[in-house]
């Protein structure tokens, strides 16, 4: 999954690889005192549409190129900052679907997942399967 920052007047949109299990031991903390929230439901919280961990999250990923970058400087229009899932993400999310739903639903899912292939990143750099991102 990735965290888009286009923001209105640029050409080409800011994307960062969003895999919790891979921010590091600090971010993670300081993830955790912005937002009030464990990591776990700050995860679920970010897929849920949730504004302040979506700014904490768009935080940390400023942060790491820009060191001096402040959280009260953290502004978007909230359609400038979206998550997205991969073509992986969304091969897998298929292959799931196959194996579980049956019928209209099936018809309906496939034909959903498969518009959504169309569009999506192709995440060339992507090692192994893709996993939504949740945290344990």
């Amino acid at each position: 999954m990735f965290l888009v920052l286009h923001r209105e007047g640029e050409d080409t949109p800011t994307r960062w690889r969003y895999e919790p299990k891979k921010l590091m031991s600090v971010e993670r903390e300081d993830i955790e005192r912005r937002t009030g929230r464990h990591f776990s439901q700050f995860t679920q919280d970010v897929l849920q549409g949730n504004s302040l961990c979506r700014r904490a999250l768009l935080f940390t990923y400023l942060r790491r190129d820009h060191a001096k970058t402040r959280f009260e400087d953290v502004d978007f229009g909230w359609d400038e900052l979206k998550l997205e899932y991969s073509r992986q993400e969304y091969e897998s999310m298929r292959e799931g679907v196959l194996g579980s739903l049956h019928g209209d639903e099936l018809a309906a899912a496939l034909q959903q997942i498969d518009q959504s292939i169309e569009d999506a990143y192709d995440d060339t750099e992507a090692s192994g399967k893709a996993e939504l991102p949740i945290a344990g």
